[in-house]
């Protein structure tokens, strides 16, 4: 729900596992915004995940749909 933003939603994701995470690993997720599209609140995100070692385990993208609350009138 943080990532792009609170409300976000997955919609799809398309990840692909490069190797095995042992007990023990110390996993770190990253995920970068790639694209925002101009007139929807949908968002394309870049996915990678380390082990300690620095090897990535896990590769892909995902596509979210971030609600966004409507403005409150005065």
């Amino acid at each position: 729900m943080d990532l792009p933003g609170l409300g976000s939603v997955f919609l799809s994701q398309n990840w692909k596992f490069t190797a095995p995470v042992y007990i023990g690993d110390t996993i770190t997720a990253m995920a970068e915004v790639v694209s925002v599209h101009a007139t929807k609140p949908v968002t394309q995100l870049k996915v990678v995940v380390t082990r300690q070692t620095g090897e990535t385990v896990l590769e892909g993208e995902a596509w979210c749909y971030t609600m966004r609350p409507e403005s409150s009138s005065a």
